[in-house]
């Protein structure tokens, strides 16, 4: 399996969701890939927002290695998921999607964990620091309903 996180910007959500889905690949010996990108290019290259990167370390995973970069078309082939944080991340990938099992491929993330109900993962950019605590919170929550929709059993 291989999963790409989608966000914005690809600084503050799909940088942690791609660190703690990377941390559950490992704990479950899984034979999966992951990564993120942000549908905007403007942070191409740069680390994750301190503030993701604190959050991630508090919960034991380091992110501080990651860069930023663009989603682009051929992202489509790599990737088997492509896991995006809100409806607009949803659209602009989307519209970027020329076959239907292209499309198939895109999926908000939160519908892993309430389906059907497209609650998005809200972005903490703008927002207090405790914003990351609960964007956390709802990826780590996601993440394992991923592993588990795939037929992969979570070590408690």
């Amino acid at each position: 399996m291989r999963i790409l996180m989608v966000c914005l910007g690809n600084i503050c959500r799909s940088p942690l969701a791609e660190g703690i889905m990377q941390r559950k690949i490992q704990e479950n010996n899984l034979d999966w890939v992951v990564d993120s990108a942000g549908t905007i290019g403007y942070h191409t290259d740069a680390q994750p927002d301190e503030r993701s990167v604190h959050i991630a370390k508090k919960h034991g995973i380091d992110i501080s290695a990651q860069r930023g970069r663009k989603f682009n078309y051929g992202d489509f082939e790599l990737f088997d998921l492509i896991l995006v944080m809100d409806s607009m991340n949803y659209q602009d990938i989307l519209i970027q999607a020329i076959s239907e099992e292209e499309k198939s491929k895109v999926q908000l993330i939160m519908n892993f964990v309430s389906p059907g109900r497209n609650i998005a993962v809200p972005d903490p950019y703008f927002g207090c620091d405790d914003g990351f605590e609960k964007v956390y919170e709802m990826l780590d929550q996601a993440c394992d309903r991923v592993i588990e929709k795939n037929g992969e059993t979570i070590k408690n």
